[in-house]
């Protein structure tokens, strides 16, 4: 597979006897292993998992590509002496994700290599198999917002709002949210990681619902703005000058431009209308395993964008006192630009 070329072509460039992977999220992506404890240790022509006895059956059935040992003891002194037992001295580990005590106790006995992102690189880029799960992820999600437009009443709180769409999705086949949901109304709206309160949801209220599901092990990430009630001329002009720009960038991204110039297509338009200082975050984020990766769509961003990169593209105008709008898209990058994989409404909605 081409991950694990590109796994063998890491170990030979930053010549190391054996890579030790830990993280949850870069476990599973290589191994496809699901279980919450074990580690991988890979080397130029060996693949090992190691887990404790509650994962004896699931890690073989599951991590069919990797040889399984059964940790005895405790897992670090597993890996030490399946290290020893390969003969490894140089060894790869992920600087990120390891602590300073694990850090320690194996530089006690290897020459460590700090690599820090690397795995995480081989991860921008999805496959086919990948993207039929964010594919299902983001139909889940469409699909509990166009319920959730059928439920949203004045009086609720925004903890009733997020309670019914997280059960909707879970309805639909989601293993759960894929991040903390997003509820922000009214004057709440100007707070663009507002997560659900008990605030009232009153008529006239600008609601924003930022949110995702987990799809065996895959994100969405969605963004929708509606109004309960007429909300105010200001609120519907910001509305629309945030389509625009998301409507711009969802146009004119495509392979081969940066992080920052992506970014620069949706600012433009908000800056050009007298918001720019309303803008304050990036334009988008990567995703897959997690709901955040790299590369990111901001102004300091220098990533080149390339076939296979599944990012949001996701403006948003907040204003303290009255409110704000986020419109998030997923897409994936394709030869010829992007390629939009959440389809929900996004003409401004009015819950009369």
């Amino acid at each position: 597979m081409i991950k694990f070329d590109k796994v063998q072509a890491l170990i030979e460039r930053e010549n190391l006897d054996a890579l030790i992977i830990m993280s949850d999220h870069n476990r599973r992506y290589l191994s496809r292993f699901t279980g919450s404890s074990g580690a991988l240790v890979i080397t130029s022509n060996q693949r090992y998992l190691l887990s404790d006895f509650r994962y004896n059956v699931q890690a073989q059935q599951e991590a069919t590509e990797f040889e399984f040992v059964l940790q005895e003891k405790g897992l670090l002194e597993s890996i030490v002496n399946l290290l020893n037992e390969t003969g490894a001295k140089r060894v790869g580990f992920e600087g990120e994700h390891v602590n300073y005590n694990t850090y320690k106790l194996l530089n006690d006995s290897f020459e460590l290599i700090a690599l820090t992102g690397e795995i995480e690189e081989i991860r921008m880029i999805k496959n086919s198999e990948e993207l039929k799960l964010i594919k299902e992820a983001c139909r889940i999600a469409d699909q509990s917002y166009e319920h959730i437009l059928t439920f949203v009443q004045p009086g609720m709180t925004e903890l009733e709002v997020k309670n019914e769409l997280e059960a909707h999705m879970t309805k639909l086949g989601a293993s759960g949210p894929s991040f903390d949901t997003i509820v922000a109304s009214g004057y709440r709206g100007a707070l663009p990681h507002g997560v659900a309160s008990d605030k009232v949801i009153e008529s006239g209220d600008m609601v924003t619902l930022d949110f995702g599901a987990y799809y065996k092990g895959y994100a969405s990430d969605i963004t929708r703005s509606f109004g309960v009630g007429a909300v105010s001329p200001e609120m519907e002009n910001i509305y629309n000058i945030v389509l625009e720009s998301q409507l711009k960038a969802l146009a004119e991204i495509k392979a081969g431009m940066t992080g920052k110039e992506a970014d620069s297509i949706s600012r433009d338009v908000i800056s050009a209308n007298g918001y720019g200082k309303n803008f304050g975050h990036s334009l988008g984020h990567s995703f897959g395993l997690e709901v955040h990766e790299q590369p990111g769509l901001s102004q300091k961003s220098n990533t080149v964008l390339k076939p296979g990169m599944c990012i949001t593209i996701e403006p948003g105008i907040y204003v303290d006192g009255l409110g704000g709008v986020r419109i998030e898209d997923d897409a994936v990058v394709t030869e010829n630009g992007l390629e939009k994989l959440t389809h929900s409404r996004k003409e401004l909605f009015i819950i009369e």
